[in-house]
């Protein structure tokens, strides 16, 4: 069964453009169901049944594996019993018919539009470091981008004229992604003082970069974002994706196009991005709750008293 993985392993890095930690990931899936089925007594991955894979999910559910985590390990089986079909080592797909395990979905979190101001109000424009972070914040906002698609931004990636950028999501897959007024005012600002002064003579690929010259990493960012929400004075747990949340929510709240926020997201389906009408609808039952005078939760709020003149 190792040949049959090797071999797997080898297209989706090749032909799939998955990223290496997806491929390490469908690796060590691959590598726990082999030893499951050897358990089984199944030598040949390509004679696999449907009730093999049945029972390997339900040991994996028996040992306390939780339902996401057990959909990742079955769309790993899937795309290797896939792979043998298509290169015709084995005759069917014992997956085909294996329905995916489903978890309650829980509605993302996000700020407030007051929280967002907040934030984006907290860093120092008057110092090259504040100016460059302000024009960080102001970009994810202004954009939705993954933490990991805003550090790698390139200065040749973003057409501040045109006002767009071009992000390199997951697969390797760009996607154009409009820029707001303020985001281009305070990159422009960035790109003609900061970065400058803190780069000298060295030069980068980079967009945002650091004092030493080098570009943003993921933890950079999260460490200077938690700094940032402490000063503002948000208590919430506070994540670049949650700014990706607040992003998505506060367009769909406006009445955006489901399926243009899909793009801007880079949601390869667009019942992923279905998340947010659900946020929006929990939003409209929570002020339709606290305002509503034939809501079980509605609270007259007293009238106040006149005084005497």
């Amino acid at each position: 069964m190792e040949g049959l993985l090797d071999a797997f392993i080898a297209f989706i890095r090749a032909e799939r453009g998955l990223s290496g930690k997806t491929v390490d990931a469908y690796a060590s899936d691959l590598t726990v169901y082999f030893e499951d089925l050897r358990a089984r007594g199944v030598e040949d991955a390509t004679r696999v049944r449907q009730e093999d894979v049945t029972a390997h999910l339900s040991s994996l559910s028996k040992g306390g594996l939780g339902k996401r985590s057990q959909a990742r390990h079955l769309a790993a089986l899937r795309s290797f019993h896939r792979f043998l079909v298509a290169e015709r080592l084995a005759d069917k797909d014992p997956t085909e018919d294996v329905d995916t395990p489903r978890s309650a979905k829980r509605l993302p979190s996000f700020l407030t539009l007051e929280e967002v101001e907040q934030l984006l109000a907290a860093p120092d424009e008057r110092t090259p470091a504040g100016l460059r972070d302000k024009a960080m914040l102001e970009v994810l906002y202004a954009t939705g981008l993954r933490v990991s698609e805003l550090c790698g931004l390139g200065v040749n990636d973003v057409q501040l004229s045109a006002g767009y950028l071009v992000a390199k999501g997951k697969g390797s897959k760009e996607r154009v992604v409009p820029l707001g007024r303020v985001a281009v005012e305070k990159t422009q600002e960035y790109l003609g003082n900061s970065r400058p002064a803190m780069l000298g003579r060295r030069e980068s690929r980079a967009l945002f970069v650091t004092p030493r010259g080098s570009g943003f990493t993921r933890q950079g960012f999260w460490k200077l974002l938690k700094r940032y929400a402490l000063k503002a004075g948000i208590l919430k747990p506070l994540s670049p994706h949650k700014l990706r949340h607040s992003f998505a929510t506060h367009l769909v709240e406006r009445g955006a196009d489901l399926r243009a926020v899909q793009q801007m997201l880079g949601h390869a389906d667009l019942a992923t991005t279905q998340i947010y009408t659900h946020v929006n609808s929990a939003r409209l039952r929570s002020v339709y709750d606290e305002f509503h005078p034939r809501s079980d939760v509605f609270v007259p709020k007293p009238k106040k008293r006149k005084t005497a003149s």
